[in-house]
């Protein structure tokens, strides 16, 4: 019989199966599996690729496009061919209707991985069609190899070993199994309409191809999908084609993968009430319109100082991109969730503003249900809210639509909320990890690269990365080149060095070796930006007298005062003269904004700095009391407190805020990148130049836009400062407390100190923008002449310079190849690295911890035990509610845990509730820490978690 005739009614055998429900005892053809997937493959391709990745395939392929179309069809459909082995035997009842025949001829049949037999079966099958399979680059053990990746990882196929022809008919059944395998793949060829015989299948096309494979397999293996066709199947295969096809655009919309082109809206509208872009962003609109029509996509680097609208600029320079219709939609990858927060707020407004139809915007991070703004609209239709007045078992009922709203466009439905289903949203925000993981070899690392390509990504507070990560974010890059995704990187402090190692690794991954861009000039000077073509390596600048109209326009000046201060963990020796301590000089710089009234923040090295300062300043005497006018931030309150914190001081000191008449914020590096906020006074403790120069711009950041308005007090006058606390000993040099050690390389903190305390009166006097690039290229640039003139930093230097090339060192190891270097696709996967091991930055071994409270009635979220923890699996209300009480906890510090410390028996399961670790309080020793080994933790109800070590 021909394809014709196996398309027909009784035409081919469909008793095999490829699902199976056990509740339901139902059996689902997996003729019809494999057609529904190349089914959705094809609407993956219509609705989800854009048009630079479907030509990208096409191009790889070296076919037309519409020709593309039917092979990605044709080759996701083959992605189970492989159960049509002992596959079969797994579930007795599904086994027992495989017809006669081939229940007889099983002899010596072995059971293969399912993933691995369809790779080995379609090798010997594409090679019958006519597809080239003599060496590891060919098509086709190429699409081979796509099929056996179908679970995440390219397996390594051997040709002459267990893939030879011998073998699979001895491992995977007989002749009659043979045959059926090889009718299956002439009717999916047959209906995908793939008659192309592509002479090549690129390394870049292949992990596209193997994306849209994933995508369509898990829509189509949804249980709400397949359920009802087995219960209810077709009888004939080609008309359960016909109507997998009808179906697959709803199926695709129910997920909120269709792509999302914005309409056109007034610059005012998108970005807030903003009545027109600055300088600089106007320049980057009018150029980059201009470059990107002529040379098409490539990588926009842009700098400004904070508060400048870089934000601003990076969007504009996403919707440049996406206007050609190349790529739609954004992913903007931010250093910390605290980041990812404040700019899921912005990007979901951003969105929002155009009033699309259905614009899904995800939040992507290990725990970014913790975050009560990223909320469910079909969770608060059909369980209660998150937050605690909604805790499932409260009698308050269901939420106040009007305080959480069902329905939002920027809502992404259940499907975009797993995993790293959620990359795949059009609008995305997500920490620089989940992208880097994309160029790391864990399972679907092909999935996430095909998410981010597509696009525009926006690489946000790029200076925030070690050297670790930057060497990762090079290899991402390289791949964004040649999968022709734009890119912009956004940055207020980064040195021309990295600027032009990132920009370089760009160009080579859009073929451009780093042998021909060697003399390129990357530096997108101060502020100002650069675009390089990916097309020809082409650079594009800003115009220079828009340069200097930005500056003009927000130059200002600002000063940096350093005081010597004994820190509390220095003791100085008998004798030595009485000096000014760190908790002295805060108090004096505190006390007109509590005696006088305004808004401070003291920005503090560590966590127990941060809690010995907060505790201090509640010790003097403020107007009716400290509480609601000095408030503690810090990565280590519980999730729910700190996001509720964090919007409260957002609120009140931001651009559009109603500013408080007094208010003093003790933080820690939180403040740095996460909180666009102006205040009066600034203190801080001696840091990284950049990092000071951060926190410089949350000092007086609105006083352009506030000319008009007097919103300072009324006592502060002269030229905004920030105080810089340096820890020194009692012979006035710098000593890094122990505990900040670990916190920042060495020698670039004993080199901000010494420029500082260099210049008269230890104030460095800033005129800003202008003093900015200078001052980081000093010490974060090649810093050379900075180690040489001041004595004791050379070796601090040298030593700097080595474990940067170590960091790169080991960054370098777990990555995958340059696309150029690869020549079979499981080079791409050659360690078996699984994603909860896979290392992003350094030193990083984080577990959540949950502190819970004995009560009568059992353990609970609250002292009180009106939330009780659920001993049966948690809904999604309340895995969402006990997130949001967790906080994260270096691994050292609960590494030796006990029974008690385990949580119940129904989570263990559970993705995101197996791994917390619970801190039991008991009511009668509330305030006694908890043991872990020498670590001893405590939630303290002002401080949050209370930790020291023996």
């Amino acid at each position: 019989m021909g394809v014709w005739e196996d398309a027909r009614i009784g035409g081919i055998d469909l008793r095999p199966w490829g699902k199976f429900d056990r509740g339901e005892s139902a059996v689902y053809s997996l003729l019809f599996h494999l057609l529904d997937v190349a089914a959705v493959a094809g609407a993956v391709w219509d609705w989800y690729l854009a048009r630079g990745q479907r030509r990208l395939i096409a191009d790889g392929l070296g076919v037309s496009v519409a020709e593309a179309r039917c092979l990605v069809m044709f080759i996701a459909g083959l992605h189970d061919l492989g159960k049509l082995s002992a596959f079969q035997q797994q579930e007795a009842i599904a086994w027992a209707r495989v017809g006669d025949e081939l229940r007889a001829d099983t002899q010596d049949w072995q059971r293969v991985p399912h993933e691995r037999a369809s790779m080995h079966v379609a090798l010997h099958l594409l090679a019958e069609a006519g597809w080239a399979v003599d060496s590891s680059d060919s098509p086709g053990v190429r699409v081979a190899q796509i099929l056996g990746g179908h679970h995440g990882r390219f397996l390594q196929l051997d040709l002459h070993g267990a893939a030879a022809a011998s073998r699979v008919q001895v491992t995977l059944g007989g002749p009659a199994w043979q045959e059926l395998r090889r009718r299956y793949f002439a009717l999916v060829r047959h209906l995908t309409g793939a008659t192309a015989v592509p002479a090549q299948v690129s390394a870049p096309a292949a992990v596209l191809i193997a994306g849209v494979g994933v995508i369509a397999d898990r829509l189509v293996s949804q249980r709400h999908y397949w359920l009802p066709k087995a219960l209810a199947p077709a009888f004939a295969a080609g008309k359960h084609f016909e109507q997998a096809v009808q179906d697959a655009p709803a199926l695709l919309d129910q997920s909120g993968l269709p792509r999302v082109l914005l309409p056109q809206v007034p610059f005012a509208r998108a970005h807030r009430g903003l009545q027109a872009p600055n300088d600089l962003q106007a320049a980057l609109i009018e150029q980059l319109t201009a470059a990107v029509g002529e040379k098409g996509p490539g990588i926009v680097v842009l700098t400004d100082a904070t508060g400048g609208g870089k934000t601003v600029g990076g969007l504009e320079a996403a919707r440049i991109f996406n206007t050609g219709g190349e790529t739609a939609g954004v992913a903007w990858l931010l250093p910390t969730t605290a980041t990812a927060d404040a700019a899921y707020d912005e990007l979901e407004s951003y969105v929002a503003a155009h009033h699309p139809g259905h614009a899904p915007v995800s939040l992507v991070y290990s725990h970014s249900h913790v975050n009560s703004a990223y909320s469910d609209h079909r969770l608060l239709a059909h369980e209660p809210s998150t937050s605690d007045a909604f805790w499932a078992d409260s009698p308050e009922g269901t939420p106040d639509p009007g305080e959480r709203p069902e329905e939002r466009v920027t809502v992404p439905d259940g499907w975009l909320r797993g995993w790293d289903r959620a990359l795949l949203a059009q609008f995305t925000v997500a920490t620089h990890d989940q992208a880097l993981m994309g160029v790391l070899p864990i399972r679907f690392s092909a999935l996430r690269l095909l998410a981010l390509s597509g696009r525009t990504v926006i690489v946000d507070e790029v200076h925030a990365m070690s050297p670790f990560m930057q060497q990762m974010l090079g290899r991402l890059l390289h791949w964004l080149g040649v999968l022709g995704s734009p890119v912009v990187l956004l940055s207020a402090t980064l040195p021309e060095r990295t600027s032009r190692e990132l920009v370089r690794s760009y160009l080579a991954g859009a073929g451009h070796p780093h042998s021909k861009t060697a003399g390129l000039n990357c530096s997108p000077g101060y502020p100002g930006w650069l675009f390089a073509a990916a097309r020809d390596a082409s650079l594009t600048r800003i115009d220079p007298t828009a340069a200097d109209a930005h500056a003009k326009r927000s130059r200002r000046t600002a000063e940096i005062r350093l005081h010597p201060v004994r820190h509390p963990s220095c003791t100085d020796p008998d004798g030595a003269p009485a000096r000014e301590g760190r908790m002295e000089r805060i108090t004096d710089e505190i006390s007109p904004v509590i005696q006088d009234g305004g808004c401070a923040a003291v920005v503090c090295a560590t966590m127990a700095d941060a809690q010995d300062t907060y505790t201090h300043l509640r010790t003097l005497d403020w107007p009716g009391g400290p509480d609601g006018q000095l408030l503690l931030l810090h990565a280590r309150i519980p999730g729910h407190e700190r996001e509720a914190v964090t919007r409260l001081i957002r609120n009140a000191l931001g651009r559009l805020g109603r500013r408080p008449r007094r208010l003093v914020i003790v933080t820690t590096s939180l403040l740095d990148m996460s909180l666009d906020i102006d205040v009066d006074v600034m203190v801080s403790d001696l840091a990284a130049l950049h990092t000071l120069l951060q926190r410089l711009g949350r000092l007086h950041r609105f006083a352009p836009l506030w000319a008009d308005h007097d919103r300072r007090p009324g006592w502060l006058h002269g030229t905004p400062r920030l105080h810089v606390l340096q820890p020194t000993d009692h012979q006035g040099q710098t000593l890094i407390p122990p505990a900040w050690r670990t916190l920042e390389y060495p020698f670039l903190t004993h080199a901000t100190a010494e420029l500082l305390a260099r210049r008269p009166g230890r104030t460095t006097t800033l005129r800003l923008p202008d003093d900015v690039a200078h001052l980081v290229e000093t010490v974060h640039g090649e810093a050379d002449e900075l180690a040489h003139a001041y004595p004791g930093l050379q070796r601090r230097h040298a030593a700097y310079q080595a474990r940067r090339r170590t960091e790169e060192h080991h960054s370098e190891l777990p990555l995958i190849p340059g696309w150029q270097h690869i020549l079979s696709l499981s080079d791409l996967h050659r360690q078996h690295l699984h994603a909860r091991d896979a290392a992003t930055r350094l030193g990083v071994l984080p577990r959540r911890l949950l502190p819970v409270h004995h009560t009568a009635a059992g353990l609970a979220l609250d002292a009180a035990g009106t939330h009780l923890l659920p001993e049966k699996k948690p809904t999604t209300a309340q895995t969402r509610t006990i997130l949001q009480h967790t906080l994260p906890v270096p691994a050292a510090w609960v590494a030796e845990r006990h029974n008690s410390h385990r949580v119940p028996q129904a989570w263990r399961q559970h993705a995101l509730l197996a791994d917390l670790v619970l801190l039991p309080h008991r009511p009668d020793t509330a305030d006694e820490p908890v043991r872990f080994g020498r670590h001893t933790l405590r939630l303290d109800p002002l401080l949050g978690l209370v930790h020291r070590a023996d």
